[in-house]
């Protein structure tokens, strides 16, 4: 098992600036398909500052601290200074992350960084919530063992750090102990196994 910093526990418990804008001027969104995490952000400018910024995750406790801390540091700074939040940054600010959720430090800050290209993208015209982009999916894949949490290979059937058997969830594609009928990571019911 892996323990995470005092403030990566209190952006997850109490996070910040979640929700969705009312007509914002630039949007995010990017989502990790072997781990099922998915980010949008939201964002306001005036001038060449981001005035406000919401987001909405669909994750891990890492993935939602990671989202709540990209927003704070977003919120007050140039696009071109919100431009240079990198994941390195991000996971000091949490005062460090477990190896194998750095992950949801890069997420956090490519939805931010698509976000801004987005409203540079559409000239400063404001946007209608339904005018999302499409998802983007990050291309580092990575998959740990829902037990004790060690990365995994490619196409396993078990783990090879406790044993456990396992299956992947045809939704998000996440390692689901084989025995599961639902997805913990997304909730998809999983269809029975035969022994």
């Amino acid at each position: 098992m892996f323990e995470y910093s005092d403030k990566v526990m209190d952006h997850f418990a109490n996070p910040r600036n979640v929700g969705e804008l009312e007509n914002p001027d630039g949007i995010g969104r990017i989502g990790n398909p072997t781990c099922g995490d998915i980010m949008e952000f939201q964002i306001k400018v005036e001038g060449d500052r981001i005035s406000d910024v919401k987001f909405r995750t669909f994750g891990c406790g890492a993935a939602i601290a990671v989202s709540s801390m990209v927003s704070e540091m977003a919120k007050g700074r140039t696009l071109d200074e919100a431009m240079g939040i990198t994941k390195n940054m991000v996971a000091d600010e949490l005062d460090g992350l477990p190896k194998n959720k750095l992950h949801c430090s890069n997420l956090g800050a490519d939805a931010l960084h698509k976000a801004i290209e987005d409203y540079r993208g559409n000239g400063g015209k404001k946007k209608r919530p339904t005018e999302r982009p499409a998802l983007e999916h990050e291309a580092e894949k990575e998959c740990h063992c829902p037990i004790c949490d060690i990365e995994l290979p490619e196409g396993v059937d078990s783990c090879g750090g406790c044993g456990a058997k396992l299956r992947f969830c045809g939704e998000c594609g996440e390692a689901v102990p084989r025995e599961a009928q639902q997805c913990p990571e997304c909730g998809a019911e999983l269809e029975p196994v035969d022994d």
